[in-house]
């Protein structure tokens, strides 16, 4: 495990690998989470998580769908939507001067109809939000947007 410092350092020296799940439902709404940590903080935006050293990228989607959502989907059926730089100008531990560079691996999934979410310790809210409310809202993040357009 590494230390809060080192973290840190690595978010200041390169950039960090992570998922996105551009989850949708059977009516084509999508889901999003308000977020209540940096960066990112406060806004609306698809569930997601980084990429952990060693982990293969099957093995984090399947994580990172469980701890966002309560629920493991596979990749399997999972469409790639691409890769997207995610850059801003803060950090998790709002230190000044280091800004945050994510790639990100874009998944897109349906949400199995049945299924129960569970919200994490990230997220304030998980709704579905029709697309052309999504598109038009100031409190989604413009990287959620990115993925629709």
């Amino acid at each position: 495990m590494i230390t809060d410092e080192q973290f840190l350092n690595i978010i200041d020296s390169t950039p960090l690998v992570s998922i996105d799940l551009i989850i949708e439902n059977h009516r084509g709404d999508v889901l999003l989470g308000k977020l209540l940590n940096k960066p990112a903080q406060g806004y609306w935006f698809v569930p997601g998580g980084r990429i952990h050293k060693n982990e293969k990228i099957a093995d984090a989607f399947n994580r990172i769908s469980q701890v966002e959502l309560g629920t493991a989907l596979s990749i399997n059926n999972a469409e790639l939507l691409g890769a997207y730089n995610h850059i801003y100008d803060d950090n998790y531990f709002d230190k000044e001067d280091i800004n945050t560079h994510y790639v990100v691996l874009g998944y897109k999934i349906k949400w199995p109809d049945g299924l129960e979410l569970h919200t994490d310790e990230q997220h304030s809210d998980l709704e579905w939000w029709p697309l052309d409310e999504m598109l038009a809202s100031l409190e989604v993040h413009d990287n959620t947007k990115a993925y629709f357009k």
